[in-house]
């Protein structure tokens, strides 16, 4: 692994443990964390097909892996405008679905500009889905659904999400998201 490639899976791995694990927007995140269950894959995928490939082969190394409970894979060289991004997700969802892995794997995804439909793009609530890179996040349904199953009241889980975004002061704002304040001062 060359320096760049492990310095996109450090900051992927701090954003994962401080903002996801640390503010608590996803409950399920800590315990694979901690038993070395989730994969990072650092992309050098310079095409969208070659990225598709990419994603097929990390389908296939879940399905071998069984102790790998999700895979992140982290765009390192692609897909960096948001719109490219959402249309690419309907061909990596259709791939899914066409190699029959719908309803086996789940495909979340975070980025960097992520912006939910009828928001504003300094909304705050967006930085529930914002990531330092462009990330495609595999998980497997059967422990999705059996988590969601033992958690109370999981349907709250994004509005307790946005609700602490909203919270956060603008110090912590820069300290959490300091990937999306590189330009600017505190």
């Amino acid at each position: 692994m060359n320096i760049q490639t492990q310095a996109i899976e450090q900051q992927t791995r701090q954003w994962l443990q401080d903002v996801v694990i640390g503010l608590q927007l996803c409950p399920f995140a800590k315990a694979p964390l901690q038993k070395e269950q989730i994969s990072f894959f650092v992309s050098q995928a310079n095409s969208e097909e070659k990225l598709i490939e990419e994603l097929i082969k990390q389908c296939h190394h879940l399905d071998a892996e069984i102790k790998t409970e999700t895979t992140l894979i982290i765009c390192a060289n692609l897909l960096d405008d948001f719109f490219d991004f959402c249309q690419f997700l309907t061909w990596a969802n259709s791939t899914l679905k066409s190699n029959q892995w719908q309803g086996v794997y789940q495909l979340a995804n975070f980025h960097p500009h992520y912006t939910f439909s009828g928001c504003e793009y300094d909304d705050l609530q967006n930085l529930t889905n914002r990531a330092p890179f462009p990330i495609l996040h595999l998980l497997r349904e059967e422990s999705l659904t059996k988590m969601l199953e033992k958690y109370p009241e999981p349907e709250l889980i994004p509005k307790k999400n946005i609700a602490t975004m909203y919270q956060l002061s603008i110090a912590e704002q820069h300290k959490y998201f300091s990937y999306l304040f590189k330009d600017t001062k505190n």
